[in-house]
């Protein structure tokens, strides 16, 4: 079956015909470093990741790259208030936000360039649009740069808009703007900003603007075209509309594909830092593990709007200790072929819901052949089962979420758990049953609970 994906830009859902035969290059905007991640940050992080796990698992090699916004007017005013160096700040915040991408199992990109890092491909990338005649320098002395949106009669195409009816852009002062809808390419240093947060150029020091950073950095690792851009819904206007209206003003053909996650919302808002209804993910992860706070956003489809609550999230992970219940009572094995439902399900524009009602349908084949004594049966669909929660990330033998990733105390307490219950089988062994009671009632009083099965003792928080 062939992969067909919702494109934003043509509002369809289209075949996925990539430029070359068997690859895949990916863009995905990244956040912007300003303060701990949300799960409302991270959703767009997990259904990007999905995509590509799915690519991949369809045979294609992809080039996936998703960047981070190092310098920005926020960080500056954010840092500003602490007390802090802007780039300490957004160190120190990237850092969480690696943790947390870690925590839910996001595969590292191929690359993922920051913003600080490429000025020089966005001075050249500014040069070209104003050779073409579709930048130019402000004549007020501020040292800004702007797009001429009026010189780019396709200005609007992607969110399908008319120019006579958008508002003003808000990125700069709008004095040295010949169109108050023009937006800023590069920003001209203030008095009133850090001089490490500048760089030379043709206009003077200064900083680029926000939509100009993520075009250089897709231009330079995929190049003048390629396959698929995605981010949040909420990129499409203005940052999505004014990368393509620079890029192609520039003669790049840029994405072929646009792609856009829904937001994770509360109280029917977006989940947001200024709304101050963000939660951040350490937080959510004391009530859940990571696997299932990833299973929670999975399961809903990537275009739509999840509603965020405690209870719904908390079900899912009921639905996927489920899940997690069969694979133990089966006990290890292999990863088995896919299901054509499942698919057919994900070839169906990335259809995760679908996916896994195939994933609980086999699950609920798998316990009745365990019910009724076929082991062999139960073994082909647990393999079915982790074949499918490998593609979404989720399987539970996977050596990330067997060892708890790379940033917490999971193996640790593993280890532990592990040497208790050796000496609860060695006293076993010897008839020993209250020092085997007391070493279980240890274990339970730190809030373990242990399950015996076929394959061992199995332990659980």
């Amino acid at each position: 079956m062939t992969l067909r994906l919702y494109d934003t830009a043509a509002r369809a859902v289209r075949d996925f015909v990539p430029l070359e035969e068997g690859k895949a290059g990916i863009y995905v905007c990244g956040l912007t470093v300003q303060s701990e991640p949300h799960v409302g940050h991270v959703r767009s992080a997990v259904n990007f990741d999905v995509l590509r796990r799915w690519l991949l698992a369809s045979g294609y090699d992809v080039t996936f790259i998703r960047n981070i916004t190092d310098i920005d007017d926020k960080i500056l005013a954010k840092a500003a208030e602490q007390g802090r160096p802007w780039y300490n700040l957004a160190y120190v915040m990237k850092r969480e936000l690696d943790k947390a991408y870690d925590d839910l199992h996001v595969l590292p990109p191929t690359y993922e360039p920051a913003a600080t890092g490429h000025v020089p491909e966005m001075l050249e990338l500014i040069s070209l649009l104003i050779d073409r005649g579709h930048a130019y320098a402000a004549e007020d002395g501020s040292g800004d740069v702007y797009f001429d949106v009026q010189s780019w009669p396709s200005y609007g195409e992607l969110t399908r808009q008319k120019v006579d009816d958008m508002e003003a852009a808000e990125d700069a002062d709008p004095r040295g703007k010949r169109d108050p809808r023009d937006f800023a390419l590069w920003k001209g240093r203030k008095d009133s900003e850090p001089e490490t947060a500048s760089w030379p150029s043709p206009w003077g020091r200064g900083r680029p603007g926000w939509h100009i950073e993520c075009s250089a950095m897709a231009g330079k690792y995929l190049g003048a075209a390629f396959d698929i851009h995605g981010g949040g819904v909420d990129l499409r206007f203005p940052h999505h509309e004014n990368e393509q209206a620079q890029s192609r003003a520039a003669g790049h053909p840029f994405a072929s594909y646009w792609m856009h996650n829904a937001w994770i919302t509360t109280s029917g808002e977006k989940m947001s830092k200024s709304l101050g209804n963000s939660l951040l993910v350490p937080n959510v992860l004391e009530r859940v593990r990571g696997i299932e706070l990833r299973y929670y956003m999975v399961a809903a489809h990537y275009r739509s709007h999840v509603e965020f609550s405690f209870e719904a999230l908390e079900e899912a992970a009921s639905g996927f200790q489920r899940i997690e219940g069969f694979l133990e009572r089966v006990g290890p094995g292999a990863a088995g072929t896919l299901p054509d439902a499942f698919v057919a399900a994900m070839d169906d524009d990335l259809g995760t819901p679908a996916a896994v009602g195939v994933i609980h349908d086999v699950v609920r084949l798998g316990n009745k052949a365990l019910a009724e004594g076929d082991h062999e049966s139960a073994a082909r669909h647990a393999g079915e089962v982790r074949a499918m929660l490998g593609v979404l990330g989720l399987d539970p033998a996977d050596d990330h979420w067997a060892t708890g990733g790379t940033n917490d105390l999971t193996a640790v307490v593993d280890a532990l758990v592990q040497g208790l219950l050796e000496q609860r089988a060695e006293a076993r062994a010897h008839k020993d049953f209250a020092t085997a009671d007391q070493i279980r009632d240890r274990i339970k009083a730190a809030g373990v609970t242990i399950e015996d099965t076929p394959s061992g003792p199995k332990w659980s928080v």
